[in-house]
This record gives structure tokens, sequence and C-alpha cells, in this order.
């Protein structure tokens, strides 16, 4: 987790007219953020959340193009090819950033053909079930699986997703043998979870949180080292008996390598703004999501540090592209 490693950046310091003095011109147009998965899951919550804040500060609308599929790649492909004018960006994901190299098959490199422009939030997953299932903690659930192997499934938003890997890696940990189903987003994973077409899975914050509000879904865990301040009464999947388990997720945008160093600081102060504006920030919180504003090079070190710490792990698993 970013916050937990130190990497929390200075304070704010208002840049956009010092910036916009050295680079008038940028932008000159609206800029379009592009996002790996449909809309209405947290991703998209987050980055439409951030959006119009962002937009105005740097005086330009921001456009937000969802292109959803292989995990996220689509949309990371796209960002890549852009012209790097900081007019295109990505929200990327620990999932599209970190995992999905080593599980997925690329014509390209993201730690080579990306440049960071700053750390988004930081998001929680919970481990939920629909509601008319009779399991009320983790160790109920464990036990379900454990009884009938191969027959328990779960969903999870595409391969190198947190909820794919937290789910694998909850097989692993618990030795349990489930069905994994991937999705093109967490909207249609919420859909066919309340359905009762799949047992449970790890969503992401804002699309469960209604759910579990309603009584539609139960929230039976988060999958991180410490309970999640919105679910204050939900234990953590450590405590429900997988002990040393968590999987943290976070966002941050980036722009094509090769984005002139003045567009960058101004994107970057002007997600900062943005981030720390109070209403943008009530609305993270609503979803359960974390303002995290800091420089590029917050998020350049925090980018490092989850592939060292990842990848072994995600080999150790055998994940593979699907």
């Amino acid at each position: 987790m970013l916050r937990r490693r130190g990497l929390m950046a200075a304070p704010f310091v208002p840049l956009i007219s010092r910036v916009g003095a050295a680079q008038s011109a940028f932008p000159d147009r609206p800029v379009r953020i592009v996002v790996g998965f449909t809309p209405g899951g947290a991703t998209d919550i987050a980055v439409r959340a951030i959006a119009p804040k962002m937009g105005e500060l740097l005086g330009q609308s921001i456009i937000v193009e969802n292109r959803a599929g292989a995990g996220g790649n689509i949309a990371m492909e796209a960002v890549v090819r852009a012209p790097a004018d900081g007019h295109t960006l990505l929200l990327g994901t620990i999932g599209t950033l970190v995992i999905n190299p080593i599980t997925t098959r690329m014509g390209f490199d993201p730690v080579e053909e990306l440049a960071p422009v700053g750390i988004a939030v930081e998001a929680f997953n919970i481990l939920v079930i629909p509601a008319d299932r009779p399991w009320r903690g983790v160790d109920e659930l464990l036990a379900a699986a454990r009884a009938a192997p191969g027959r328990l499934s779960w969903g999870y938003s595409g391969i190198g997703t947190t909820g794919h890997l937290a789910g694998s890696l909850l097989d692993r940990m618990a030795g349990i043998d489930t069905i994994g189903v991937s999705y093109r987003g967490g909207a249609p994973l919420a859909t066919d979870l309340l359905a009762g077409r799949i047992d449970y899975a790890f969503s992401t914050a804002p699309p469960a949180l209604p759910h579990v509000a309603a009584g539609r879904l139960r929230a039976l865990a988060v999958p991180t080292a410490a309970r999640a301040a919105l679910l204050p009464l939900v234990p953590t999947v450590a405590e429900g008996g997988v002990a040393g388990f968590d999987v943290q997720s976070w966002y941050a945008v980036l722009a094509p390598r090769g984005t002139p160093a003045a567009a960058i600081a101004r994107l970057n102060a002007a997600l900062r703004g943005a981030l720390t504006d109070p209403d943008t920030a009530a609305t993270l919180a609503r979803n359960g999501l974390e303002p995290m504003p800091g420089p590029p090079e917050a998020l350049a070190r925090g980018w490092a540090e989850e592939r060292a710490k990842w990848q072994p792990v995600i080999r150790a698993m055998g994940l593979r592209a699907e």
C-alpha cells in the first residue's frame, strides 16, 4: 500500500499559475483521460469525481473515455500510442501497471512507455456475497469451499485487477479450490453477484457499497491489513483466519512517455488541486476512495516498490493470461 510505505508527498503547493506562465499554450484543447473499465466501476467513479475540478484548474474540459477490455490493456495501449503532448492521459491501476505485465502478453512495456503524472486515490475491495448465501464470516465461506471443491464461483473485473489477485491469493493461502469468472468491469460483476450467479467477489468499494447498505449484498471482510474506516465493523480477511492476507488497490494518472515536463507539471498541479478540493474529496470518500495528492516522483517510487512486492508473489501463484 503506497501510504503505508511512506510515499505520501509534500503538502500541495499551487503551481498552476507558475507552470501556466512557462507553457501558456498547454492545454489548448480538451484533455482526455482513458479508463480501462466499463462505466459504473471504481476507476470510472474515481476519475469522474476528479475530472470537473481538474478541468476547471486547467481551463479545459476533461473527457473521460471508457475503453474496456483485456483487463485494462486496451486503454493502456491507446495511451501509449497517443501523441506525447499531455492531452491524452491514462487512469492506471495496480492491476494494469504492475500485475498485467506479468500475467498477460503485451507489445509494450508500461514502465518504459508511460510517464507518471501523479497518484490519484487509494481504494479498497470488499469480500461480498449475495444476501441469500448463508455464510456469516470468512471462516464459514472457506468451510463451504472445502466441503465442495471446485463448486463455489467468484468474480473479478478483468485479468490482473486487485479483485483477481485477491481471489487467486485466497485460493492459494487458504488451500481452497474454486472457479474464477472474469468480467469487463465492476458494474457487470455486481449484476451477476446480485443475481446469485456467482457466490462471492472481492469487489471494488464504489459499486458494492450501495448494495451492502441496502442489504442486497453482505460484506464478509476487507482484504487489507487493517479494517476500512468506511466499514469499521467489517473484519479483515486475516481476522477471518487467513493470516497475512493483504491486497490494497490504488489508481494513478499517467501520460505517454516523452510528454513535456512542463505539461506533466501542470497536469500534476491540476490533479493535486482537484484531490485537495473539499467537495471532490467528500465525493471520493463517500465511495471508499482516499485522495493521495503528490508529485510524479511519489508515483514513480510507489510503482517501483509495488512491482518489487508483487512480481514474485504473482509468479509463485502461476497467474497467466487467460
